[in-house]
Protein backbone atom coordinates (compact mmCIF):
# COMPACT_ATOMS: atom_id res chain seq x y z
CA UNK A 1 0.00 0.00 0.00
CA UNK A 2 1.89 3.00 -1.28
CA UNK A 3 -0.76 5.32 0.17
CA UNK A 4 0.50 4.78 3.73
CA UNK A 5 4.20 4.32 3.00
CA UNK A 6 5.06 8.01 2.63
CA UNK A 7 5.04 10.13 5.79
CA UNK A 8 3.35 13.53 5.56
CA UNK A 9 5.65 16.46 6.30
CA UNK A 10 4.51 18.78 9.09
CA UNK A 11 4.69 22.52 8.29
CA UNK A 12 7.36 24.50 10.14
CA UNK A 13 4.63 26.69 11.67
CA UNK A 14 3.18 23.55 13.32
CA UNK A 15 6.45 22.22 14.84
CA UNK A 16 7.07 22.37 18.56
CA UNK A 17 9.53 25.18 19.34
CA UNK A 18 12.53 24.29 21.51
CA UNK A 19 14.07 27.79 21.58
CA UNK A 20 12.19 31.10 21.86
CA UNK A 21 13.56 34.63 21.82
CA UNK A 22 10.45 36.56 22.79
CA UNK A 23 9.37 40.08 21.85
CA UNK A 24 11.36 42.67 23.79
CA UNK A 25 14.43 40.43 24.17
CA UNK A 26 17.71 41.65 22.67
CA UNK A 27 20.57 39.23 22.06
CA UNK A 28 24.00 40.59 21.10
CA UNK A 29 26.00 37.54 20.03
CA UNK A 30 25.72 34.31 18.09
CA UNK A 31 22.85 31.88 18.64
CA UNK A 32 23.14 28.13 18.12
CA UNK A 33 20.02 26.07 18.77
CA UNK A 34 18.93 22.46 18.31
CA UNK A 35 15.67 21.50 16.64
CA UNK A 36 13.28 24.44 16.04
CA UNK A 37 13.49 28.09 17.11
CA UNK A 38 11.28 31.16 16.96
CA UNK A 39 12.58 34.71 17.17
CA UNK A 40 10.21 37.53 18.09
CA UNK A 41 12.95 39.71 19.58
CA UNK A 42 16.16 41.16 18.13
CA UNK A 43 19.40 39.29 17.47
CA UNK A 44 22.67 40.92 16.43
CA UNK A 45 24.93 38.02 15.48
CA UNK A 46 24.97 34.82 13.47
CA UNK A 47 22.21 32.24 13.94
CA UNK A 48 22.56 28.47 13.43
CA UNK A 49 19.50 26.30 14.04
CA UNK A 50 19.64 22.57 13.28
CA UNK A 51 16.10 22.05 11.95
CA UNK A 52 13.97 25.16 11.42
CA UNK A 53 13.60 28.84 12.25
CA UNK A 54 10.63 31.20 12.37
CA UNK A 55 11.16 34.96 12.48
CA UNK A 56 7.98 36.54 13.89
CA UNK A 57 6.57 39.86 12.64
CA UNK A 58 8.39 41.81 15.40
CA UNK A 59 11.51 39.64 15.12
CA UNK A 60 14.75 40.77 13.49
CA UNK A 61 18.21 39.36 12.83
CA UNK A 62 21.29 41.37 11.93
CA UNK A 63 23.65 38.57 10.98
CA UNK A 64 24.00 35.41 8.91
CA UNK A 65 21.63 32.45 9.22
CA UNK A 66 22.16 28.73 8.59
CA UNK A 67 19.23 26.30 9.01
CA UNK A 68 17.20 23.72 7.07
CA UNK A 69 13.81 25.45 6.95
CA UNK A 70 12.98 29.11 7.53
CA UNK A 71 9.82 31.22 7.57
CA UNK A 72 10.27 35.00 7.70
CA UNK A 73 7.47 37.27 8.94
CA UNK A 74 9.91 39.88 10.32
CA UNK A 75 13.25 41.15 9.01
CA UNK A 76 16.68 39.69 8.33
CA UNK A 77 19.76 41.67 7.30
CA UNK A 78 22.50 39.20 6.44
CA UNK A 79 23.23 36.12 4.37
CA UNK A 80 20.95 33.07 4.52
CA UNK A 81 21.87 29.46 3.80
CA UNK A 82 18.77 27.27 3.98
CA UNK A 83 17.17 24.31 2.24
CA UNK A 84 13.67 25.80 2.23
CA UNK A 85 12.71 29.48 2.63
CA UNK A 86 9.33 31.19 2.88
CA UNK A 87 9.11 34.99 2.92
CA UNK A 88 5.67 36.02 4.14
CA UNK A 89 3.92 39.26 3.12
CA UNK A 90 5.34 41.12 6.16
CA UNK A 91 8.85 39.69 5.68
CA UNK A 92 11.91 41.73 4.68
CA UNK A 93 15.30 40.26 3.77
CA UNK A 94 18.46 42.10 2.73
CA UNK A 95 21.44 39.92 1.82
CA UNK A 96 22.48 36.85 -0.13
CA UNK A 97 20.19 33.81 -0.14
CA UNK A 98 21.36 30.29 -0.93
CA UNK A 99 18.43 27.84 -0.97
CA UNK A 100 16.86 24.85 -2.66
CA UNK A 101 13.24 26.07 -2.55
CA UNK A 102 11.80 29.59 -2.22
CA UNK A 103 8.26 30.84 -1.65
CA UNK A 104 7.53 34.56 -1.61
CA UNK A 105 4.13 36.03 -0.71
CA UNK A 106 2.81 39.17 -2.36
CA UNK A 107 4.05 42.19 -0.37
CA UNK A 108 7.29 40.61 0.84
CA UNK A 109 10.53 42.55 0.30
CA UNK A 110 13.84 41.01 -0.77
CA UNK A 111 17.01 42.88 -1.77
CA UNK A 112 20.14 40.91 -2.59
CA UNK A 113 21.49 37.99 -4.56
CA UNK A 114 19.73 34.64 -4.86
CA UNK A 115 21.31 31.32 -5.79
CA UNK A 116 19.27 28.14 -5.93
CA UNK A 117 20.36 24.53 -6.17
CA UNK A 118 18.67 21.14 -6.32
CA UNK A 119 21.03 19.71 -3.69
CA UNK A 120 18.79 18.66 -0.79
CA UNK A 121 21.65 18.85 1.75
CA UNK A 122 22.62 22.47 1.10
CA UNK A 123 22.73 23.69 4.69
CA UNK A 124 24.34 20.56 6.12
CA UNK A 125 27.04 20.12 3.45
CA UNK A 126 28.62 23.52 3.98
CA UNK A 127 31.47 23.36 6.48
CA UNK A 128 32.57 26.97 6.12
CA UNK A 129 30.67 29.91 7.56
CA UNK A 130 28.99 32.51 5.40
CA UNK A 131 30.85 35.69 4.61
CA UNK A 132 31.17 38.02 7.62
CA UNK A 133 30.40 41.07 5.48
CA UNK A 134 27.07 42.34 6.74
CA UNK A 135 24.90 45.07 5.28
CA UNK A 136 24.00 47.95 7.60
CA UNK A 137 20.58 47.79 9.23
CA UNK A 138 18.36 50.76 8.50
CA UNK A 139 15.36 51.47 10.74
CA UNK A 140 12.22 52.44 8.82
Amino acid sequence: MAFFSKKDKVDLDMQSISTLISEGCILDGNLKAPAYARIDGQITGDVMVDEGLIIGEKGSILGNVITKEMVVYGSVTGNLQVNSLEIKSTGKITGEIRTQTLQVENGAVYNGNLSMTQNSKLAQSQTHKLSKAQPKMIEV
